[in-house]
């Protein structure tokens, strides 16, 4: 026997080829339909939602200025819910002031809301820089921008953006007296 007619006894048929390629094309199709059944059933599923309730001055020390963001989170599930991480950015005439992250900050309280405190340190010269801004009443214009980083089982990490615009009063005189040490 020679090498070609080897080659030919292994090769399939045409036939053989062509109900190879269906069995492929059905499983195919059956995994995208299960991925597309998975997908909209995430994506309709219910999923914990926050709010920045509030920022305020927390506290004024000889490095810096503490700020105070205030982020309540509804949990719709009956078992707690780990937040992974926290990442923020405060920014005040398109600059960013302040940034950084808060890892493993806790757990969302199942069937319920959960207040999370936010701390945002702004070193002073940061605030100097924004002498225009601050004016005659004595505040700035900021921009807090978070992302709250949740682990849902089954699911993964899931990030809920959150964002506010207001104005961040300054502390006084009488603030600065009365401070710690941040």
């Amino acid at each position: 026997m020679d090498i070609p007619s080897v080659f030919a006894k292994l090769r399939p048929s045409g036939s053989a080829m062509a109900v190879s390629l269906e069995e492929n094309s059905v499983e195919m199709d059956l995994v995208e339909k299960a991925k597309n059944f998975v997908a909209e059933k995430v994506a309709n599923m219910e999923k914990p939602e926050a709010n920045i309730m509030d920022v305020d001055l927390q506290e004024v020390g000889m490095s810096g200025i503490i700020y105070l963001a205030k982020v309540s989170v509804s949990n719709p599930y009956s078992v707690p819910i780990p937040i992974g991480e926290i990442k923020y950015t405060l920014k005040s005439v398109d600059r960013v002031i302040a940034s950084g992250n808060i890892p493993d900050p806790g757990s969302l309280k199942g069937n319920d809301n959960t207040m999370l405190n936010v701390e945002i340190k702004v070193p002073h010269s940061v605030l100097v820089s924004l002498i225009r801004d601050i004016g005659a009443d004595w505040d700035i214009d900021y921009q807090l921008d978070l992302a709250l980083i949740i682990d849902l089982p089954v699911i993964g990490n899931i990030t809920l953006p959150l964002s506010q615009k207001g104005e961040m009063k300054l502390p006084t005189f009488a603030d600065m007296f009365r401070s710690k040490d941040v």
